[in-house]
């Protein structure tokens, strides 16, 4: 989707409401392909005293899988979005504004590296997720296992012996 932003620019408008259905079902994550249903985006884009900003709620739904037991994650969250939107830069740092060319603003590459930003390194199913048996693989999630619990780091088994 791309937004005409000239008249904000030029000071013809001061506001630019947004309502975007956005598909994003291609895109991959860890391996995964977790925005399986379509992302609706609402926010605007604002005028004020010469300075250009969108600000924008990102509404979706992650598909994937935890990254300790296995099992099944879906989760609906809400990304807040908010850039300082600009048509050339004089040795700031990039990284504080969004750069637009011809006063267009793609909107689905905003969003997509602002959702794949905000993903945290781990997906768990639950925060409190116990994981897998190392021993047995079971989900200790549904209970535990009749393994016997080993205390002792197995790299440490030479000392251990040597106390026997």
């Amino acid at each position: 989707m791309l937004l005409q932003l000239q008249s904000l620019f030029m000071g013809e408008k001061e506001r630019l409401p947004i309502e975007a259905t956005l598909n994003f079902s291609e895109v991959e994550w860890n391996g995964e392909k977790p925005f399986q249903q379509p992302l609706s985006v609402v926010g605007c884009v604002e005028q004020s005293a010469g300075v250009v900003t969108l600000r924008a709620d990102v509404r979706y739904r992650y598909d994937g899988t935890c990254d300790r037991c296995t099992g099944e994650v879906h989760h609906d969250r809400v990304l807040h979005m908010e850039h300082i939107l600009v048509v050339s830069l004089n040795h700031e740092d990039n990284d504080s504004f969004v750069l637009i060319e011809n006063y267009q603003l793609p909107l689905d590459e905003l969003v997509e590296e602002d959702l794949l930003l905000d993903q945290p390194s781990k997906i768990l199913c639950k925060e409190d997720c116990r994981g897998l048996c190392p021993q047995c693989g079971k989900d200790l999630n549904q209970g535990p296992c009749d393994c016997r619990q080993e205390t002792t780091d197995p790299r440490l088994a030479v000392l251990k012996q040597l106390l026997e």
